[in-house]
């Protein structure tokens, strides 16, 4: 029995026949679904079963898919899960150390950027602590509860108890005051940084007797307040 033509259902005689596309056709039924142009095994194009010529076979293109109710709850779940799986590696990844930093050439502009900040900070400082040093230390008191109960006599200078208020033979050295200093007894003098110092003597390591020229005032004076000039 001749089996049925694929375009014209008339049975298809053995001399005429074409076996193609899981069916059987006549030699002129075997021709383009859209423009009936002729076709052969070697010009024709199947989709779903259908002979095409290659000017009018179907392209395939991506779908739209809408924007509906149930693809907004698929997507909200999808981003639900992405984010549960993300905590879930940062969990598991949590204190096993740093990640490596590539060393790019941004990433060296910043980190000598950092290093120059670094230096400056350190350099500020280090002036600042050196201007602090600057500044005489305390006497070492052995009586801490005079210390205590008068603070002004620990700015006095380091070296042997202060001797008494004797006027040295007349000289006329000059000195000028670097700190300013509070006298902490009757005898001393006190100071101003830039008062001028004259008929300056040496009394001992650390203590002299002079006249402060602003003041007038005569007395003992804490040699390492003072500079010569």
């Amino acid at each position: 029995m001749n089996p049925p033509c694929g375009r014209c259902n008339k049975p298809v005689y053995p001399t005429e026949k074409i076996n193609c596309l899981d069916k059987y056709w006549h030699k002129g039924c075997f021709s383009c679904e859209v423009c009936k142009m002729a076709l052969s095994m070697t010009t024709y194009k199947g989709f779903e079963k259908k002979p095409y010529c290659s000017m009018h076979y179907p392209k395939t293109s991506f779908t739209i898919v809408a924007d509906t109710p149930e693809n907004l709850r698929l997507k909200q779940q999808t981003m639900l899960n992405s984010q549960a799986l993300y905590k879930g590696d940062f969990e598991k990844n949590k204190g096993k150390g740093f990640s490596v930093v590539v060393d790019t050439p941004e990433m060296q502009r910043l980190k000598k950027t950092q290093d120059q900040i670094s230096n400056i900070k350190y350099h500020e400082e280090f002036e600042r602590s050196r201007v602090r040093s600057d500044a005489p230390p305390p006497e070492n008191r052995h009586d801490g509860e005079e210390q205590l109960s008068n603070p002004e006599r620990s700015m006095q200078p380091v070296g042997q108890t202060r001797p008494a208020a004797v006027a040295p033979p007349g000289g006329e050295r000059r000195y000028q005051a670097v700190y300013s200093y509070a006298a902490a007894e009757a005898d001393e003098v006190s100071l101003q940084e830039g008062d001028l110092l004259t008929q300056v003597e040496q009394i001992d390591e650390g203590w002299m007797f002079g006249v402060n020229q602003r003041t007038g005032q005569r007395g003992m004076l804490p040699a390492n307040y003072v500079r010569a000039l």
